[in-house]
Formats: C-alpha cells, structure tokens, sequence
C-alpha cells in the first residue's frame, strides 16, 4: 500500500480573517467582493491596519484540500514553499498538526510567507488582498520525490501556474508519478489562471493529467466554448476522470466517459463560499483513493462542500469521518 494517499502541491497561504465596517474599505481603497494581488509593502500596511480583530488561519488551495482528506482519515502529503518568519511557522504547525507530512525547507531570500487578508463587511460580503510571497517561488529543487513516489494521487493546484520555474517542477512532479504507476490530478483553479496559461494548460492535461477538477468558468475556457458539456467531453477524451463542479447544481463526474450526476447537498444557512470547491476534491479524491464507487466519490465531495460553505473559512470544522458512516 502507498505510504500517502494524496500529495499535494500548492501556494502555501496563511489567511487572515477580519471583521469590517465598508468605512475600513473606503479609508484602505480596498476593492469591495474582489480578490486583489498586493505587493509585500501594502501587505504589511493592511496587516498594521487590522489592528487585535484578526484572525490568522491556514490557507491556499491544495492545501485546504489535504487538511479535508486528513479530515477524513486519509493519509496525506504537501509540497508548498513559506518563508521562515512568524506566518510560515503558522502554516507549518497547522499542516503538522493535521498529521500531514510537510518537509518543504523555508524560503530564505527576502520575500515573506503569503498571506490573504479577508475583510467581512457586516453582510457577510469578503474582500481579498492577497500577497503570494514567498510560495511563488517553487521550483524542481523543491519537488519531494519520495513523497510523489509513495503517494497514490498527486494533486496540483493550478494557482501555482504562474512562473516557468513553478511550470517545471509541476512538469517534474508528473514525470516522478508517472514513473512510479500513480496517478496525477490537476485543479484548474481559476478561469484567468486558465486564460493566462491555456497553452500551458492544455499540453498538461492533454498529455500528463489523469483527474481533472474545474467549474464551469475553468473548462469552458480552456476548450474556448459555452458548451459545458462540449468542454466535459473534449477534457474525458483525455482524462480518465473530469470533475465539474456546477455550485448549487452539483457536480457532474465523467469516469472513463460515462457521466454520473450528484445533486448539491443542502445548506440551511450559507455563510462562505471560500474552499467549496477544494472540499469537493477533497472527497473526491480521498474516495477514488479508498477505490470507492465514483457516485460514492461524488457524494463525499457534496457533503464536505456543503460543510465548509456553512462557516467562515476554507477548511472543515468537523470531522468528515462522520459522512463515511452516513
């Protein structure tokens, strides 16, 4: 049996969680409902502004993903890259404290750890500014090989995508899995990510990706069409599995090109949409790991979605183990 179920490969991000009233974002000319890039002096003017009301959680995507499958029992892996300073010690613990291997050495060469500060107006609405910092710098000399090799899936977020050196070590990540008979799977992450990179994009999933996760935006942009379904079916001649995931319609799964459709779980009350669907991959993921039948797949990745979008914050608050049982 492999040693981990899943190793992921990500921005490691530290969120920092902060009431506000819409006067805060005027005063800051914090743009309302949006994510912003900021450099590491705004950074450090926003982090001053916040004053005791902040609260510092770990983040990034891949990331929010493997503290889900941990939240499910599985046994997980990461690669991402913090800087050694005050936040990075934060992200390290929280991963450590999940029980997922973590060994990635710290970044030494001036940028600070990312972090993403999320201002909540009283309606709930968030703003995102967000410094990527020290995890942009990923490169081969980061990939772990011991940990792709012993890893049934390896997980990439596509938020990383960015620079060439992060371009060669996913490209290198690959190679290692495939090496080794496991599988690779790809978060498309962001529909601009997939606009910047589509080239990129494409030659990854066309010839290195076996599990694909995007929503609708993701997909249709990288096969440049409306037709969802069109963009399903030119990803599954490629991949062995595609994962679309629809919001509040459910997600939509073809496996070796037949389509399986999971309704949304119901949500009484929904507080946050950040980490919905890094949660669904989450179950996802750690299903196709425990060789679960794919509908089974699909309704652990509804309910985990479904749990983390009824609280503030990315990653789950209660033990996914229970929706097993259920």
């Amino acid at each position: 049996m492999p040693l981990y179920d899943v190793c992921g490969i990500g921005n490691a991000i530290v969120d920092i969680l902060a009431p506000c009233e819409e006067q805060f974002l005027i005063d800051y000319n914090i743009e309302r409902g949006a994510m912003t890039l900021i450099d590491q002096d705004r950074a450090k003017l926003l982090q001053a502004a916040q004053g005791n009301k902040s609260k510092q959680v770990s983040g990034g995507s891949a990331a929010n993903t493997m503290a889900g499958i941990a939240s499910f029992g599985g046994k997980g892996a990461y690669i991402g890259l913090v800087a050694n300073d005050p936040l990075g010690q934060v992200f390290t613990n929280d991963i450590h404290d999940l029980g997922i291997a973590y060994s990635t050495p710290p970044y030494i060469q001036g940028l600070d750890t990312a972090r993403s500060y999320i201002f909540f107006t009283p309606y709930g609405e968030r703003s995102m500014n967000t410094f990527l910092g020290a995890c942009t710098e990923l490169s081969i000399e980061h990939i772990n090989s011991f940990m792709i090799e012993n890893s049934s899936v390896t997980y990439m977020e596509g938020y990383l995508f960015d620079k060439d050196p992060a371009k060669e070590a996913f490209y290198k990540a690959t190679e290692i899995a495939k090496a080794a008979n496991k599988k690779v799977s790809l978060t498309l992450s962001d529909s601009f990510c997939v606009h910047r990179h589509k080239q990129d994009f494409i030659n990854l999933v066309v010839n290195h990706i076996d599990i694909l996760f995007g929503n609708e935006p993701e997909l249709s942009a990288l096969y440049d069409t409306d037709d969802i379904d069109e963009a399903m079916k030119k990803a599954s001649e490629k991949c062995d599995i595609v994962v679309s995931t629809r919001g509040a319609k459910g997600v939509f799964i073809v496996n070796n090109k037949v389509e399986t459709f999971i309704p949304a779980h119901p949500v009484d009350n929904v507080i946050d949409l950040t980490g919905a669907g890094d949660q669904m991959a989450a179950g996802v993921l750690y299903g196709l790991t425990q060789n679960k039948d794919i509908k089974i797949c699909g309704l652990y990745g509804v309910k985990a979605a479904a749990e983390v979008i009824s609280h503030i914050g990315p990653r789950p608050q209660i033990s996914y183990k229970d929706f097993i049982d259920e």
